[in-house]
């Protein structure tokens, strides 16, 4: 009797059921910086579909949807499937520091840019110092 052994149907098996036990969001992998007045959120989502991209400011929590789907045809059979459909979800607790009006995204060549403004107040400043010799902070003038 002979047996026959085919890696692949074994592979599919196994990641049949990898698939199988990963439920919910997939993590979003991101990049964080700040750029002079500003703060960005750089997510890689190749593959998606643009029109999934939901981006939405509920107080002060930033959150990020995007779906990719396989594009799967009738009668294809998935040898090996990494870059599976699924959901992805990302949230971020922003500060009181961002003009939440302003906040922008653009989606170009499967990166998410999201562009966090910082506000007036937060924005960094100059203070003047006063050098004369006649000022005090008690407001009285100070002889030598």
């Amino acid at each position: 009797m002979t047996l026959t052994f085919d890696p692949f149907t074994d592979l599919e098996r196994v990641t049949a059921g990898m698939r199988q036990a990963r439920s919910g969001p997939r993590p979003m992998p991101v990049d964080l910086s700040r750029d002079q007045d500003r703060y960005v959120v750089t997510a890689d989502l190749p593959g998606i579909d643009p029109g999934s991209l939901d981006i939405d400011l509920d107080g002060q929590l930033l959150t990020i949807r995007a779906y990719r789907s396989t594009g799967k045809s009738e009668g294809m059979k998935w040898i090996n499937q990494e870059r599976g459909e699924g959901a992805y979800l990302r949230q971020f607790s922003i500060g009181e520091g961002i003009d939440t009006e302003a906040i922008s995204a653009t989606y170009k060549d499967g990166v998410l840019s999201v562009i966090l403004p910082l506000n007036a107040k937060a924005k960094p400043r100059k203070i003047e110092v006063d050098l004369s010799l006649d000022s005090h902070p008690t407001g009285k003038s100070i002889t030598a």
